[in-house]
């Protein structure tokens, strides 16, 4: 992870036990379908909604009871009964989606966080209800890592999103900072475009850091995955560090050397998960 299209997915790998891969699977064909419904291809937006919306009444024949129609969903009623998996969380990505669709700009960080908790947290949430540990804390810090992997990847994707009208960053601290949007139209870096990158850049390994007591209580394969996924989100923010906001003209990637790092991190991280992130990025100001 990341992949592709939908950004914050633990998609089943060989570290997954493999009684879970195939749910993990068919959760992530929904995900994966409905973002591209939102996204992809030249529909209007509101064919965009309607097709979201039939999405959300195959959810409803589920929950009723009722036989869904289409594969999809066939495999998808069968994941959510066996699991016991809460359809609300299916619902809250389709409303994620949905306003993606009508809604380019967000007037603070709590209206980001709020989207993030329905585009990204719904995910971290039904992984748990798969591994069956869905107590309090767990469901937090489960929140704190999706919703921090959501942000650094709006990070990454600044001039990404620009080229879609999008604007994922706060509009009252672009403000404060004396930052407007003919920065991002210009993909104009200068030290006050820097000075705002690493704020948010800080902000949101904070927030992967406050996490990351749930990659160290869960044990086995299910634990190893999600230490390769918080390994791999502090590699992108040493990464967005390292190319000093300009993500314009280096928009951070995952190569050999850091993949080497994240399987390294990954085998240390119970030990050790906590180091400030800043840490890992020499000269950047803490």
């Amino acid at each position: 992870m990341p992949v592709d299209h939908y950004e914050n997915f633990p998609v089943a790998s060989w570290v997954m036990p493999a009684r879970l891969r195939r749910p993990v699977e068919v959760i992530y064909a929904f995900a994966r379908s409905a973002d591209d419904l939102a996204d992809e291809g030249e529909a209007p937006p509101g064919e965009r909604l309607r097709a979201l919306a039939a999405f959300g009444a195959q959810l409803d024949r589920i929950e009723a009871g009722q036989p869904p129609e289409g594969g999809l969903f066939c495999d998808l009623a069968q994941v959510i009964a066996t699991h016991r998996l809460p359809v609300d969380l299916f619902r809250d990505l389709l409303d994620a989606f949905a306003q993606d669709v009508v809604k380019t700009r967000y007037a603070s960080f709590a209206e980001v966080l709020d989207y993030s908790r329905r585009s990204a947290n719904p995910v971290g949430r039904l992984m748990l209800h798969l591994f069956e540990r869905t107590e309090p804390a767990m469901l937090a810090w489960s929140d704190s890592i999706c919703s921090a992997l959501q942000v650094i990847n709006f990070l990454q994707d600044v001039a990404v999103d620009w080229r879609k009208d999008r604007v994922y960053l706060a509009q009252d601290e672009l403000a404060a900072a004396g930052i407007d949007e003919s920065w991002i139209a210009q993909a104009r870096v200068d030290e006050r475009w820097r000075a705002f990158m690493a704020s948010q850049v800080g902000r949101a390994g904070a927030m992967l850091e406050s996490g990351a007591p749930l990659a160290r209580s869960l044990r086995g394969r299910v634990g190893l995955e999600l230490r390769m996924i918080v390994s791999g989100g502090l590699r992108i923010v040493h990464r967005l560090h390292r190319v000093r906001g300009d993500v314009f003209h280096h928009r951070p990637v995952l190569g050999t050397v850091d993949w080497l790092a994240i399987a390294a991190r990954t085998l240390w991280f119970p030990a050790g998960a906590s180091r400030p992130v800043a840490a890992t990025a020499p000269g950047v100001p803490r």
